[in-house]
């Protein structure tokens, strides 16, 4: 394992204190992969699990807030994201693979209790981590996502794998992403999600998107032990929230959240998406029955 450690400002300008940030370079199945490993290495392990094609930059304006409020942060890049070398086989159609990588990260970190956040593809390895991990994970929050298969055509998304990388591409990229970003969103802002989204893989994007279209964890939904809240926003074309909430309801400790104006990326939406999360752990943790909430 390569370690650099290095001091950053929290992305609030005007706050005093400073927040450690340390990036690994661990070797998992032969290949690199990278982790960036925020806060105290003391405090609370918070597990943040990225979207399709993206990486964990996605996390780069909420990751020192969130240490501030007492978290270690571990946000790894999957294989083939970011900045992780791809898997050993090829892309990745597999989220269960995503899900023992991202235990790997927290073993060879030496971390054995954590706390699961994941968005989209995130959010379904989250739910898989609450499924497999057992007594390991203390809590989970699964953002646009669901326990059963995502509506996706696998054999369309199979057949662009063979002519995908088109000049057009980046050009869907950043309309389908702007059109999944929450009314409650800046234009500025919009823009720069979707801006920046446009620097996924094409072939990775995809592959990830084909896991998401297989993944179905809902069998295992009534043993998840941890207390868990699943999140759907309002604005999010990608997912059906009614669907999600009746996933919550089959978790023995699940609860259900909606976020008014908001749509597939909260971690990127929010301003305040650090004090909700620890909000949401909070909750989860002082509680042992499910509940369903709205955010105002």
């Amino acid at each position: 394992m390569t370690t650099l450690t290095e001091t950053t400002q929290p992305t609030d300008p005007t706050a005093s204190t400073v927040t450690t940030l340390r990036a690994h370079q661990l070797v998992i199945d032969g290949r690199l992969a990278f982790v960036e490993d925020w806060g105290d290495i003391h405090a609370t392990p918070l597990l943040a699990l990225h979207t399709a094609g993206q990486s964990g930059v996605q996390y780069a304006h909420v990751a020192a807030d969130l240490a501030a409020l007492g978290y270690r942060v571990i946000v790894p890049d999957f294989p083939g994201h970011g900045r992780s070398e791809p898997a050993a086989h090829g892309p990745v159609t597999d989220l269960g693979e995503y899900a023992r990588f991202a235990l790997t990260v927290l073993d060879q970190l030496g971390i054995d209790r954590f706390v699961a956040v994941g968005c989209s593809i995130g959010g379904k390895i989250t739910i898989d981590l609450a499924v497999r991990a057992g007594s390991r994970i203390r809590a989970a929050v699964a953002m646009a996502a669901g326990a059963s298969g995502g509506h996706v055509s696998i054999r369309g998304l199979t057949r662009e794998l063979n002519d995908i990388s088109t000049p057009s591409r980046s050009d869907r990229t950043y309309w389908g992403t702007r059109a999944v970003v929450g009314s409650a969103v800046s234009e500025e802002r919009r823009s720069i999600i979707a801006r920046m989204h446009c620097r996924e893989d094409p072939i990775i994007s995809n592959s990830d998107l084909i896991g998401w279209g297989r993944h179905d964890v809902s069998a295992g939904l009534p043993d998840i032990a941890c207390p868990t809240i699943l999140v759907a926003g309002e604005d999010d074309l990608w997912i059906d929230a009614e669907a999600i909430r009746r996933d919550a309801v089959s978790i023995p400790r699940g609860s259900f959240t909606f976020l008014p104006g908001i749509g597939h990326y909260p971690m990127e939406e929010m301003s305040d998406f650090a004090s909700q999360v620890d909000a949401w752990v909070r909750t989860l943790e002082a509680s042992d029955e499910g509940t369903e909430t709205t955010r105002s």
